[in-house]
């Protein structure tokens, strides 16, 4: 909800330029991608909001480079997206989810002079969009390694502790935009009257401990050992326990609600994904980057998240995070497993 105790509400435009002074690489550039970002995810919303209205739902009948069924809702945020960042010249390359490989982005002479790349995942969880349930969009944002011209795969495999930014726009009851830059946590929701996005959770923390467990546990059976005794740690009575299950099935949606109200979230590796389902560049490092900057921990259950030095631009990961204490007791679990 947005401040009403303030008469004017600070703009995310705003904020952006009031903070570009924390930005160590403080150029505008940053600024200004960030606001293409935050463009997209306006023309975005308008389809999903319009979803049951406009032939926007359904299937397209073809897989992406993941094997899954893309649904027309994800080809479009994909496309919307990957447009708004290279009309404005302000990415070098770009990365998605729903793509192969990784997109040159040339500026005039054949020659992109821009300092950052991106890699997005446009729509997570758009199968949900049939059924009017949260969806979102996860991005992460990286200096550039290699030298001034072509942008290079290097560029995009780094780990996840060199993120210059990164963030989601969760599109539900109300449509937010949750971004760090290094410098703590902030939420903006969208004015669907106006367009506009304000300042309306300022400084995010998120409880060292929950009562809230994300999981699919429909898998149990295939789960490691550790995370089937963690669960049953869950659903123990004691005098904190049991915990509340809620797993909706979108990443975003999952980890927006155990950041505001203390939880964890748990994708772990299991039979049918020896290496885990979700991706690491994709949706693991910016969701963990916002998790440290919020105050909590993002583990694949022995190793920080953010640690990690990918080889392939899909490749994936176990995933572990939330609340600090609780993803604590998750790798104890884990490390003591019998």
């Amino acid at each position: 909800m947005i401040n009403t105790k303030t008469k004017n509400p600070q703009t995310l435009g705003e904020f952006i330029i009031e903070k570009q002074a924390d930005f160590q690489y403080s150029s505008g550039e940053l600024s200004r991608l960030l606001s293409s970002i935050k463009l997209a995810a306006k023309v975005v919303n308008q389809q999903v909001n319009k979803a049951g209205l406009v032939d926007i739902v359904g299937a397209m009948g073809n897989h992406n480079i993941q094997g899954e069924e893309q649904q027309k809702l994800d080809v479009f945020a994909n496309e919307t997206f990957i447009a708004a960042l290279n009309n404005r010249e302000v990415v070098c390359g770009i990365a998605s989810e729903e793509n192969e490989d990784y997109i040159k982005v040339h500026a005039k002479n054949n020659i992109s002079l821009s300092k950052y790349v991106v890699l997005i995942d446009p729509l997570d969880g758009s199968s949900n969009i049939d059924v009017n349930v949260n969806v979102g969009t996860i991005f992460s944002i990286y200096r550039r390694t290699s030298l001034e011209g072509s942008v290079q795969a290097e560029d995009f495999l780094q780990p996840g502790k060199n993120q210059v930014a990164a963030g989601y726009i969760v599109y539900g009851s109300s449509t937010m935009l949750v971004y760090t830059t290094g410098n703590g946590v902030n939420g903006f929701t969208l004015d669907p009257s106006l367009g506009t996005f304000y300042l309306s959770h300022p400084n995010i923390q998120i409880p060292k401990n929950g009562k809230i467990y994300s999981i699919n546990e429909g898998n149990y059976i295939k789960f490691p050992q550790g995370i089937k005794n963690y669960i049953k740690y869950c659903q123990e009575e004691n005098e904190d326990r049991p915990y509340t299950s809620r797993y909706i099935g979108s990443l975003v949606a999952d980890f927006h609600r155990n950041l505001l109200k203390g939880g964890i979230y748990i994708y772990p590796s299991y039979s049918n994904a020896p290496k885990g389902k979700l991706r690491l560049l994709y949706e693991c490092n910016p969701i963990a980057l916002l998790t440290e900057q919020a105050g909590g921990k993002a583990s694949d259950g022995f190793n920080r998240i953010l640690d990690i030095t990918p080889s392939e631009l899909h490749e994936r990961t176990p995933f572990i995070c939330g609340s600090k204490e609780m993803v604590e007791k998750v790798e104890y679990f884990i490390k003591n497993a019998k």
